[in-house]
Formats: C-alpha cells, sequence, structure tokens
C-alpha cells in the first residue's frame, strides 16, 4: 500500500467514526478524541487531516451530500414521469439515511444550529421537489383545485422533512412503511385522476429497492 493509499483509508476512517460520534452525540458534545479512537489512529494523525472539529463535520458533511446528489441523480436518470420520481427519490434518500451512518451525520449537521457550513441538504432537498412538481405541472400529472406548486412543494417538503426529524427518537419513521404511507397519501392529493392509478407509492419497478403498494 502506498503512502497516497494509506492517507486516503486513514481519513475515510476518520470520517467514519466522526459520523458515527456526530450521529450519537450531535456536533456539541461530539469529542476530537473519540473520533481519532474510533478511527484507530492517533490524535496527530486526526489533526494532520483535519485542523479542527468544524473541518471534520465538514468532511462529513461533504460527503453525506455528495451521497445524496448522486442517487437522486441516479433515480432521475431512470426516466419516470416527475411525480413516480419524486416518490422513487423519496424512497433512495429515505433508505440512505437509514443505512448510511455519514450520510446520516452528515444531514444532522447541515439541520444542526451549532455547526454552519455553506451546504443546506434540506434546502437542496427543497429545490428538488420544486424542480420535480414543476416537470409534473409541464407534464399535465398535476391535479387541479389544490391550490398553487408553492402550497404542494411546502407540504412534500414538511411531510418528508418530518419524517427525518421524527426518526432521531424512532427508526420506524423512515421505515419504507412509513414512507411508502406517505405517498399512499400524498400522490391522491397531487396527481390528475388519470395518473394516479400508474403510480407506485412503495417506488416504481425501476427503483432501486421496489416493493410493490398501489396507491388507495
Amino acid at each position: 500500500m502506498t503512502k497516497q493509499e494509506r492517507a486516503a483509508r486513514t481519513r475515510e476512517a476518520l470520517i467514519t467514526s466522526a459520523a458515527r460520534e456526530f450521529d450519537q452525540h450531535g456536533y456539541t458534545l461530539a469529542r476530537l478524541s473519540a473520533i481519532s479512537t474510533g478511527a484507530g489512529v492517533s490524535p496527530g494523525a486526526l489533526h494532520f487531516h483535519f485542523e479542527n472539529k468544524p473541518a471534520v463535520a465538514a468532511a462529513v458533511e461533504h460527503e453525506a451530500s455528495t451521497a445524496l446528489r448522486r442517487t437522486a441523480r441516479i433515480v432521475y436518470r431512470q426516466g419516470t414521469d416527475a411525480l413516480q420520481n419524486l416518490a422513487d427519490t423519496t424512497h433512495a434518500l429515505a433508505r440512505l439515511l437509514r443505512e448510511d451512518i455519514v450520510v446520516r451525520a452528515g444531514y444532522r449537521l447541515s439541520c444542526s444550529r451549532d455547526c454552519r457550513t455553506d451546504l443546506n441538504l434540506r434546502q437542496e432537498w427543497q429545490s428538488c421537489v420544486q424542480l420535480r412538481l414543476a416537470e409534473a405541472a409541464d407534464e399535465g400529472l398535476l391535479a387541479t383545485g389544490n391550490g398553487g406548486q408553492q402550497d404542494l412543494v411546502r407540504t412534500v417538503v414538511a411531510a418528508t422533512v418530518g419524517l427525518e426529524a421524527l426518526r432521531r427518537d424512532n427508526g420506524e419513521w423512515l421505515s419504507p412503511d412509513t414512507v411508502t404511507g406517505l405517498w399512499r397519501t400524498l400522490l391522491p392529493m397531487l396527481a390528475a385522476p388519470g395518473t394516479l392509478a400508474g403510480l407506485e407509492p412503495a417506488g416504481s419497478a425501476a427503483a432501486p429497492g421496489h416493493v410493490h403498494a398501489p396507491v388507495g
């Protein structure tokens, strides 16, 4: 193993250890000594890679943002209609938050008042929802009489972000069944009548982890 490879592995181990520490204790109570111990390296090795705790937190956020954006792009390339894509993306991102400690910790840090960086993952999700609903409107998929698009955006964002916030006390709030139930409720409100029958609240066959559950 080259020196560069060892350094990359050490940095990766530190980010994973930091994610565990931030996820368990939050930014304020997280300790650099615990992060270095969890990664199996010395405090000096940690400071070689990261100047201080804000730098460690920024690295965790960056890794989380990269994973979330990459997953959203993969789902978008599946080519489903805008409403189905929105449901599929929600399922994919929820799965990342359930299963990937770095994504979970990075999202928590991004939403924390104790640790502010240029990243705002909630705002990025709101922009994604806004874009998908605008596409749905252009495709003629949205029901009429449910208020303006901005009202729909706020409703979807509040509902989906709320699941992540509630998950911190009970992981079932981000379970596949809960996310499916959310979309089983939202899609009849969002979709035009002729569109509803073709939508899958549990995720389409094109989406990873697809489980069939019809609307209604």
